[in-house]
């Protein structure tokens, strides 16, 4: 078995877990929703850590076979090209209970190719990286293709990382690391402590898919064993450090400004957009922000001043 397959094994397991009834009425929602186009739905984020939709919205993408088929007017499918993904709000009852979900629409050209080398920004591979159940599927052929492009994005994420390693670091510095520079590309930048919580959550996996990924993708790796802790050796090139930190410091002022691009889309395709907007703001600021009824009125206007403000007080560095 060569090593890219153990790692499809290791993206697998988060698919083998067995799914909260509240999460997968969810999954039903959007398998029903967008019908025949559905070429799988993908759950992560904080929901699949802790196995339950109480820790908040229910994260989901949902894979389409082109974008075209899936929605009603061109100007949203020509958004979902332009920008990927759409981002759309969702309930569906459950037992006199409400479970409320955020999915994001991609299609599954977009999809394999967001989790290559051939994708600069790490919006996609960096979050496909992570532990990510697929919740359905319309064949087994597809399933294969999806969890394939799980793999791929956990190659693309390490080997975007490896160049900013010492010479000797461990899994969890590489995905701690890794992690702090794919947020901090985006438009927040997650505390030390949440890329803590990130680890801890499934740090059997992260550990698991490091070791396969640099023992067999990485020869110029070499495996230590410290008594029960494994190390990772590397010769450290200054030309490929700074090659590297540079892409990183591109990606990162790239990532700013798509992120706005991105909140101003969803201003219109997520429900209550503007209480959307604002919302992302307070939680990747930490700033308490009350919207005027003229801000509700302009969304677009009232995110990017206040994105401008806090911006200017460091909130989001």
């Amino acid at each position: 078995m060569n090593g890219f397959s153990t790692v499809l094994e290791i993206v697998s397991q988060p698919s083998a877990q067995p799914i909260p009834a509240s999460i997968q009425a969810a999954g039903n929602f959007l398998a029903k929703k967008y019908g025949q186009a559905v070429q799988g739905i993908l759950l992560y984020g904080s929901c699949l850590r802790a196995g339950t939709d109480q820790d908040g919205l229910v994260d989901c993408y949902v894979i389409v076979d082109e974008y075209a088929s899936v929605y009603p007017s061109a100007w949203l499918a020509l958004l979902n090209r332009w920008l990927p993904p759409n981002v759309f709000y969702g309930e569906v009852n459950l037992e006199e209970r409400i479970i409320r979900m955020k999915y994001a629409v991609l299609s599954i050209e977009d999809f394999e190719r967001s989790v290559t080398p051939k994708w600069f920004h790490s919006y996609f591979w960096g979050r496909f990286a992570q532990p990510t159940a697929v919740m359905a599927c319309p064949s087994q052929a597809m399933n294969q293709r999806i969890i394939s492009g799980l793999g791929r994005a956990v190659l693309t994420f390490l080997g975007n990382v490896v160049p900013q390693m010492p010479q000797q670091f461990s899994a969890k510095d590489a995905w701690s690391i890794g992690l702090a520079l794919s947020y901090g590309a985006e438009l927040r930048a997650e505390s030390k402590g949440r890329i803590t919580t990130l680890w801890d959550s499934n740090h059997a996996y992260y550990e698991q898919v490091a070791h396969v990924t640099f023992s067999a993708h990485f020869p110029k790796i070499k495996v230590i064993q410290r008594n029960d802790i494994t190390m990772y050796e590397i010769e450290f090139s200054m030309v490929g450090y700074t090659k590297n930190r540079l892409a990183w410091t591109v990606r990162k002022v790239q990532g700013k400004i798509l992120s706005i691009l991105r909140l101003m889309k969803a201003a219109f395709t997520f429900q209550g957009g503007a209480d959307y907007l604002i919302w992302k703001i307070e939680r990747h600021s930490g700033v308490k922000i009350e919207l005027t009824p003229a801000q509700r009125r302009h969304p677009i206007w009232a995110g990017l001043t206040t994105f401008w403000r806090l911006y200017r007080q460091g909130a989001f560095r």
